[in-house]
């Protein structure tokens, strides 16, 4: 209340909707059954399919490449934490309650136990495995932050080099299942690209040298990643084999997943948008695009929202590229319109609870707290 904040970056807030754009797309071709499958000819809807989910797959790791650039030069607020694990209640538990209103809940005896530790503690139970890895890794950023502006360069170098041979060198070449590989859907490959994007904040890297070097970057790296999901995929309809490696190349820790990302995300730390309405809408919707996440990806809509779209858009059609992707860029537009709308109101709700609490003994105690870790 009264401070004055500084506006945010539109291009960096440009790239949050891009990047949950991309996240949108991979759930839409991945839920559509649109994808290449194994032992199945592939269609030309399957073809255009994986290469779209090619240049999507790098959406995650760009996400959480803005928050570790972010997070990493800023202290950690016990009420940041406290709002993002809030936000995530507001969907686990008020949605549930809302189908529950409309009659489509889902709940069966046998599992009624089991959902409800879901939705009662939804980042311990993976409700969204995205959540879970976010918020560990937003835990303990007071340790990675450390770390990043602590150490020397040489040895932060090492840390990161080190966790990308774990995390992402070996498993991108060994054509097997690793059993600690869990394919980037966990905190550990989070910490790896935040201590990277840290990395580069610190020491103000360039990463292409121009934005134009950092496109190509981006185009070459999810154009490898599909030119090796063809063969591969190739290689194990005619012989049956490579099945785990055939996957690869579309995890979020493959060398080129990874290689994609960090090109988009220099792209944009290029760019710059012209201040205006375009900017000022771009940062309105920047901070509300999680929403989009946390609404198509709750555990009574996800299997859903597809079916919800075909009732007025028409099945997903796919024996016609064409008609396949007007279905598709209608379908995606239309849960991230849904998503932004549902948050916007999500925040106001939040905003008028916090302008009533502000002067409450516990938002005292928090704000307390805050200063204490400055």
């Amino acid at each position: 209340m009264g401070e004055i904040k500084e506006k945010r970056n539109p291009g960096f807030e440009l790239l949050r909707v891009v990047s949950m754009l991309m996240i949108v797309t991979l759930h839409y071709n991945a839920f559509t059954g649109a994808l290449m499958q194994h032992g199945v000819p592939a269609s030309g809807v399957n073809i255009v399919a994986t290469i779209a989910q090619s240049f999507a797959i790098t959406g995650v790791n760009t996400y959480v490449l803005l928050s570790g650039f972010f997070m990493s030069k800023q202290s950690p607020k016990v009420s940041k934490l406290l709002y993002l694990i809030c936000t995530v209640y507001f969907y686990t538990v008020l949605i549930s309650i809302m189908m529950m209103i409309v009659g489509t809940y889902v709940l069966h005896s046998e599992n009624s136990v089991y959902k409800m530790v879901q939705y009662l503690f939804p980042i311990s139970d993976e409700h969204y495995w995205f959540v879970t890895a976010y918020v560990i890794m937003y835990v303990l950023s007071p340790v990675l932050n450390a770390a990043a502006n602590n150490l020397t360069r040489k040895q932060l170098s090492f840390v990161i080099t080190g966790l990308l041979i774990w995390f992402c060198l070996v498993k991108s070449v060994v054509p097997v299942v690793l059993s600690t590989d869990r394919y980037g859907y966990d905190f550990g490959w989070f910490i790896c690209l935040y201590l990277i994007a840290a990395y580069i904040r610190r020491y103000q890297v360039v990463l292409f040298c121009s934005a134009k070097r950092s496109a190509l970057v981006f185009v070459l790296s999810s154009l490898t990643i599909a030119l090796m999901s063809f063969v591969l995929y190739y290689v194990n309809y005619r012989t049956g084999g490579l099945v785990h490696y055939s996957q690869v190349p579309m995890h979020f820790n493959f060398i080129f997943t990874l290689t994609g990302s960090l090109g988009l995300f220099s792209f944009f730390r290029f760019y710059r948008m012209r201040e205006g309405k375009v900017a000022d809408m771009v940062r309105f919707m920047g901070p509300l695009t999680f929403g989009v996440y946390l609404l198509h990806m709750h555990l009574e809509i996800k299997d859903r929202w597809i079916g919800w779209l075909e009732s007025f858009l028409g099945e997903v059609p796919l024996d016609s590229v064409p008609l396949f992707l007007w279905h598709a860029v209608r379908s995606v537009l239309i849960v991230f319109a849904a998503g932004i709308f549902v948050d916007w109101i999500r925040k106001c709700i939040f905003d008028n609870v916090g302008r009533a609490l502000h002067d409450t003994a516990l938002f005292k105690k928090i704000r307390q707290l805050d200063e204490e870790l400055c």
